[in-house]
């Protein structure tokens, strides 16, 4: 039995009082969409549990400034948002930090290393896949960027796991094989990225 909610602005305005119940119910309401939101875009379940906790958390912190005339759910997404880009700052920071650390215990010398420019990796990365077989594309990006497990991904394109996971296999062997002559920090990249 599917659960009927009240509309967003009459839990808003409970809220704004500092009524548990409404918070219980915007939870009820929007976490799993918050989670399926992180899911396909960090590829965690902890980060994505981390972003709904995280979301909800501010949301109680400011729930007295709240407005119920603006859309309720755009709100939550554009903290979720928000924090996927703090998320992404901070990773971003982390891997420069190790390639930084890989590149000066590999060139022992003053020479500092351009950072590398990681949404140009991605986008080749991007252009790689486009040249898989479409089955292998399809279940790469279903994998991959949507963050489907391999039973997901079988039933939806009518596979055996067994052969979703050769297809994925083959997949990623076809990447690394494309990227094999990029630079060690690229690599780690990207591995730590897609595989």
């Amino acid at each position: 039995m599917v659960k009927v909610f009240p509309d967003d602005p009459d839990l808003v305005e409970r809220l704004q009082k500092g009524d548990v119940e409404a918070f219980d119910l915007i939870y009820a309401k929007y976490s799993g969409k918050l989670y399926a939101f992180g899911l396909k875009y960090r590829r965690s379940v902890a980060e994505a549990e981390e972003l709904v906790q995280s979301v909800f958390l501010k949301l109680w912190e400011n729930h007295k400034n709240l407005k119920k005339e603006s859309s309720f759910k755009s709100y939550l997404f554009t903290i979720a948002y928000n924090d996927m880009c703090k998320l992404f700052r901070k990773w971003n920071y982390q891997q420069k930090f190790i390639a930084d650390t890989l590149y000066e215990h590999s060139h022992p010398s003053n020479e500092i290393e351009e950072g590398i420019d990681y949404q140009s990796v991605l986008d080749r990365v991007e252009k790689i896949v486009e040249k898989l077989p479409e089955k292998q594309r399809i279940i790469f990006i279903k994998s991959r960027q949507e963050g489907k497990s391999t039973k997901e991904i079988a039933k939806e394109v009518g596979l055996s796991p067994g052969t979703v996971d050769n297809y994925l296999s083959e997949a990623l062997k076809f990447i690394r094989s494309r990227m094999q002559n990029e630079s060690l920090p690229v690599l780690l990249f990207v591995s730590l990225f897609f595989f």
